[in-house]
């Protein structure tokens, strides 16, 4: 199945939370915080909305900062992806 998103929206998916911190330390499940690093999957075409224009920027495969609860969480085959409005991402990482 494919994702496309419409205008202004973009489809990420979240990198997995580390698992050991850089001391060595084992985290345990719950222990463990939720990623804000993301990659992007798939992006709207951007367009007019609401009289205003939006032209899109980000593009698959850039990785993306993003804040905790940004976001709607959907399960597509099995894989989790976020979708977000284009506005909600805060930065991209190089």
């Amino acid at each position: 199945m494919t994702i496309k998103p419409l205008l202004d929206r973009v489809v990420i998916k979240m990198t997995e939370a580390e698992e050991t911190t850089k001391s060595g330390i084992v985290l345990t499940g719950n222990a463990k915080e939720k990623p804000q690093i993301a990659e992007v999957v798939a992006v709207g075409p951007g367009g007019l909305i609401d009289g205003k224009e939006y032209t899109m920027f980000l593009k698959p495969g850039d990785k993306v900062l993003i804040s905790k609860y940004a976001g709607t969480e959907v399960k597509i085959d099995g894989v989790e992806y976020t979708i977000l409005r284009q506005n909600e991402v805060l930065a991209t990482v190089e």
